[in-house]
């Protein structure tokens, strides 16, 4: 298949940005320092939580149809909230193409309903309050001390929010994956401000959906 160059050469150079390995199980020590999983690479077999506070399976819920996964830090981030607004706007054309949108936070199941009615969001939240999947997907990295005194300085408590005491985020990431969990797509970046453009996104989209 046609793959154009600058959708191809994105997710392949911002892959390249980290060192070359195929799953890091551990995290980080800054945003920088992550290894994440890489294009071709296969996704792990890890367990998350629904709204429900029930326990899913995200190779059994990405073999039902290829999927989008999106990694954001919780619902108390604005850039985060901004993303998942964007979403919403391709949303409806993503599973049209033929996907399904599942979006994983630190947040543990009780917040995701929050952040689903606050943005009025239609696809799926899921809570990886241990930070599990992201160590899985090696971009979970750990937020230093002076950072998480200036959070509670303006009222966020990561410990409150994710039910842990781990201090732990993911770098803002998002994943394109076949039925098989092979990644065939990815854009993952340290600088929390800066987010994959949804017509980006949606381009991609269209590039590797496999039937």
């Amino acid at each position: 298949m046609y793959r154009p160059f600058p959708l191809l050469f994105a997710g392949v150079l911002i892959s390249l940005y980290f060192f070359n390995s195929a799953l890091a199980q551990d995290y980080a020590q800054n945003a920088k320092e992550v290894n994440p999983l890489l294009i071709s690479s296969e996704i792990p077999d890890v367990k998350l939580k629904n709204m429900d506070d029930e326990t899913v399976r995200l190779k059994e819920l990405v073999s039902q149809k290829p999927s989008i996964l999106v990694f954001y830090r919780g619902g108390w981030c604005p850039y985060c909230n901004r993303q998942l607004s964007d979403l919403n706007e391709i949303e409806e054309q993503l599973y049209e193409i033929g996907y399904q949108l599942l979006a994983i936070s630190p947040d543990k199941p009780e917040k995701l309903r929050t952040t689903l009615d606050k943005n009025e969001l239609g696809y799926t939240l899921l809570s990886d309050s241990p930070m599990n999947v992201s160590r899985a997907f090696g971009i979970a990295f750990k937020v230093d001390q002076k950072t998480i005194d200036r959070y509670k300085s303006i009222g966020l408590d990561l410990e409150e929010d994710s039910g842990y005491d781990h201090h732990l985020l993911p770098v803002p990431a998002v994943y394109i994956v076949n039925t098989d969990g092979i990644v065939k797509f990815n854009y993952v970046n340290p600088d929390y401000k800066e987010r994959i453009n949804g017509e980006v996104l949606l381009k991609a989209a269209r590039v590797y959906y496999e039937n």
